[in-house]
């Protein structure tokens, strides 16, 4: 009797297995870590908003005479905190909108950080290119008029990317020309953005009085609004969405997509296989800081209309955390850029309408971060089965080379 061979029999195995159920079941594993890392950071964000509710801890004082109402305490506490979430995140079309305008510049934020990280490259200077790209964008938005605005709002927008990309292709060339690691280059230019900026907005671009902002852009300028007042969300979110898309199909459709994760898989072996390791960098700095420019330039034309000191809410930062949340792949990235945007609009309703500190939602951003970073810990508390290297550690070979 013929034994059969263990090719043979994954051959068999693969013929009788379901059509499409490889890609199915790696996107359904690559899933399951973020979304319980989500799941267990919300349920411990209930148990901070427990432990710091004062109804909470007057009943527990009364425990001992009356359980029931330290129970009732918590459940409201709970129910209360999440329910002014849900109403202000996602529970009228206004709060929709405001979720998608706070996601906007989340999406492309994410999005340079995740293109650095398919390289091997950890850009950590997104939200200083976010603010060249904020600069040029409202810069070319006031100082020109009378031209059409299609024409207009086009040439703010390329000059935010332009201006993002010029600033982060500098640590770029300087890693491909003598090897400076990129994030000890992207910090310092960070503060010198940050400091350019404020000279900028204090000095030759300050409007007329004593209020340090900008001048207000043209309406030419302005990111179309979709809808009618007070809806805000504008086209800069179909923008993002189509960014993804572009960064999806450059990663996984292209030639130089192929050259950016091979470089991040292996730089010595790209090298060897023919591939210039030292122009990818530089083009894959200069496109994360395009989208990184991009983030600045969709704030300020389809929402601020002019810029002030500090006009970011740290989406440059957060933008790593976004990566690492979406595995560095486009879909996962906007997936998680639009849950912070929930977190983020969903936060001041919370504090109005249920008392609970704002900080409460920075407390559970942290905790999902954490726990998508600990892999291994939420597999182990979930029972999962590890599915071996996933390939989302990309970020780390980029730190320390």
């Amino acid at each position: 009797m013929k034994r059969e061979t263990r090719g043979e029999r994954g051959k068999q195995e693969e013929r009788f297995a379901p059509a499409g159920s490889g890609p199915v079941l790696e996107m359904l594993s690559r899933s399951a870590v973020p979304l319980l890392a989500v799941l267990t950071g919300l349920l411990l964000g209930a148990v901070i908003v427990i432990v710091t509710d004062q109804r909470v801890i007057d009943a527990w004082a009364q425990v001992t005479s009356n359980p029931a109402a330290l129970l009732a305490a918590m459940w409201a506490s709970i129910s209360q905190a999440y329910q002014a979430l849900f109403d202000g995140a996602l529970g009228s079309p206004y709060a929709i909108s405001e979720s998608l305008v706070a996601a906007t510049p989340y999406i492309f934020a994410g999005l340079a950080v995740a293109l650095g990280f398919k390289a091997g490259l950890f850009n950590i200077g997104a939200e200083g290119q976010l603010f060249m790209g904020a600069l040029a964008s409202v810069w070319v938005g006031y100082a020109f008029s009378g031209i059409p605005a299609v024409l207009h709002v086009t040439l703010a927008v390329l000059a935010g990317a332009l201006a993002g990309g010029v600033w982060a292709a500098i640590p770029g060339y300087l890693k491909a020309r003598t090897g400076a690691h990129e994030v000890v280059n992207t910090i310092m230019l960070n503060y010198v953005a940050f400091r350019l900026s404020d000279w900028l907005i204090n000095g030759p671009m300050k409007r007329p009085g004593w209020v340090p902002i900008t001048p207000e852009i043209q309406p030419t300028a302005y990111l179309p609004r979709l809808f009618a007042e007070p809806l805000r969300l504008h086209a800069g979110f179909f923008l993002a969405i189509a960014a993804a898309v572009g960064v999806y199909y450059l990663l996984f459709r292209s030639t130089l997509g192929f050259e950016m994760r091979s470089v991040g898989a292996n730089p010595h072996a790209a090298r060897v296989a023919g591939i210039n390791v030292g122009r990818t960098y530089v083009v894959t700095m200069a496109l994360s800081g395009a989208l990184a420019g991009l983030a600045g330039a969709s704030q300020v034309l389809g929402v601020d209309h002019w810029l002030g000191q500090g006009f970011s809410a740290g989406y440059g930062f957060d933008s790593i955390a976004l990566a690492l949340l979406g595995k560095s792949h486009p879909a996962g990235v906007v997936a998680a850029a639009l849950l912070f945007g929930v977190l983020r609009s969903g936060a001041t309703r919370m504090q109005s309408a249920a008392g609970i500190p704002i900080d409460i939602i920075t407390i559970i951003q942290a905790l999902v971060i954490a726990f998508v970073a600990a892999e291994a810990l939420v597999r182990g508390l979930y029972r999962l089965r590890s599915q071996g290297k996933v390939g989302a550690e990309l970020f780390t070979r980029g730190w320390g080379r």
